[in-house]
């Protein structure tokens, strides 16, 4: 149980909320969790209960009793992850192709968060584990976790903030003329509800793109996202009539370009998963506040990719 805090409101907060006021005094947790606790009982005003709404006036006595958090059902697992940083508050994974990341209906176990339980058992007591983002199924690279309460808040909030900066390597179809940004809403797709699509009611997307390489019949990118959606990546570059080199969702029929070479046949008839890796991640740490950042190659299904697309090309008069 994390121990109990007494604070004193100050004087300059007199005249708001009450859970204006507690947001301010304990920035380490979310404005959501303190209101249930307030709604719960375990924050008192002067020994007694008060409502979120209700203004304060400074001087007043507040007592906060945190309570553990158990957040998951889900059964810790061991898993060989490849953790390429940790410390006390936080650690980052590179997560590999074909490993989902959330429990959920068809994978229920051997998920990334049943293996971060197993090697951080307090995750259990966090949202989700403490995992701050996502990566589809289909998608290599860096994820980020925090490992307390406090590293968890100070994460989320940074992430919303848009102060975590996320960069991507991407194979899409079609030769781009040069990079730009996507700005397009996102939202569940009206038939289809297992799919995302670009949609006028839909929330803000942001994606920046530039172009590395052009090839053949194919473009190389690096891709920087300023919001985060599902799917938002492979959507906004099907959107571009671009859709990432083996997309099973947003891509359609696979298309092997005229004139392919042997090999470069082979190697899209055999991607089976969208082009697609976190290679950048950078953040500041939720303790410190030193900037901190990670880069990692792409696994070897997509180097054999570029190096295909590479030798195709070299080949074309």
């Amino acid at each position: 149980m994390p121990e109990a805090q007494q604070k004193t409101v100050p004087a300059e907060l007199s005249g708001q909320r009450l859970d204006q006021a507690l947001a301010r005094m304990f920035p380490e947790y979310s404005r959501s969790r303190l209101k249930s606790w307030l709604l719960q009982g375990f924050i008192t005003v002067d020994e007694r209960a008060m409502r979120p709404r209700d203004a304060v006036t400074g001087g007043e006595s507040v007592l906060l009793q945190p309570q553990p958090e158990t957040a998951l059902t889900s059964e810790p697992e061991a898993q060989d992850l490849d953790i390429i940083f940790a410390d006390a508050e936080c650690l980052v994974v590179n997560k590999p192709v074909g490993l989902v990341v959330h429990p959920g209906a068809g994978n229920p176990r051997g998920t990334l968060l049943n293996g971060l339980l197993h090697h951080v058992p307090e995750l259990e007591r966090l949202p989700r584990a403490g995992i701050i983002h996502r990566l589809d199924k289909g998608t290599s690279g860096l994820l980020l976790v925090a490992k307390t309460l406090e590293a968890h808040t100070a994460l989320v909030r940074a992430l919303a903030e848009r102060r975590i900066a996320r960069h991507y390597l991407a194979v899409c179809g079609g030769v781009l003329t040069g990079g730009g940004s996507i700005n397009e809403p996102i939202g569940r797709h009206p038939v289809d509800r297992l799919k995302m699509s670009v949609q006028q009611d839909g929330k803000p997307a942001v994606t920046h793109y530039r172009v590395i390489k052009r090839f053949a019949a194919h473009t190389y990118t690096s891709v920087q996202l300023e919001t985060g959606r599902t799917h938002q990546i492979r959507v906004h570059f099907a959107h571009l009539r671009h859709a990432l080199v083996g997309d099973q969702t947003y891509g359609g029929r696979l298309a092997i370009p005229a004139g392919a070479s042997d090999r470069l046949r082979n190697t899209l008839r055999q991607f089976r998963r969208q082009a697609l890796h976190a290679e950048k991640l950078a953040f500041e740490h939720p303790q410190s506040g030193k900037k901190i950042d990670f880069k990692i190659a792409p696994p070897a299904d997509f180097a054999d990719l570029l190096s295909a697309l590479a030798e195709d090309s070299e080949t074309r008069p």
